[in-house]
């Protein structure tokens, strides 16, 4: 695998949360989240689908609750394993998936419409609001 999309190692990533990265489709910066389901890392796109605007992990791992991401706007759940939510305003809606794959130990960025920016988030969050303080 090319060393420039190397998001994380598997050690990096939660058992229990998420681990935030950015990628780039052309000019656009967009937020994506890794997650672990027994053997597999999965990645979904950082956004609510009922306000996609919402962020689920505002840079300090998402919210997850028996194997389900948790919107802490809306309360919504969507399933980590397959981006189905299973309860809330945008129940039935699927999160947007990236895709990813597991290299000797590490986690590489493999959807060819992105490439790998950065770990994090390139927006600044005021985590006691849930407001971003850069652009957006």
């Amino acid at each position: 695998m090319e060393e420039n999309s190397s998001i994380a190692t598997l050690a990096e990533i939660p058992d229990d949360s998420t681990f935030l990265f950015t990628i780039r489709d052309g000019f656009d910066e967009e937020e994506a989240v890794l997650v672990t389901q027994d053997d597999d890392v999965l990645a979904w796109k950082n956004y609510c689908q009922h306000w996609t605007d919402v962020r689920l992990d505002k840079g300090n791992g998402a919210t997850m609750r028996d194997g389900e991401l948790v919107c802490g706007k809306h309360g919504a759940l969507f399933e980590a394993d397959s981006g189905v939510c299973s309860y809330g305003p945008c129940e039935d809606a699927v999160l947007d998936s990236v895709d990813v794959t597991v290299e000797n130990g590490a986690v590489y960025l493999t959807d060819p419409d992105y490439e790998f920016v950065q770990q994090g988030s390139s927006i600044e969050y005021d985590l006691s609001s849930n407001r971003s303080l850069g652009f957006e």
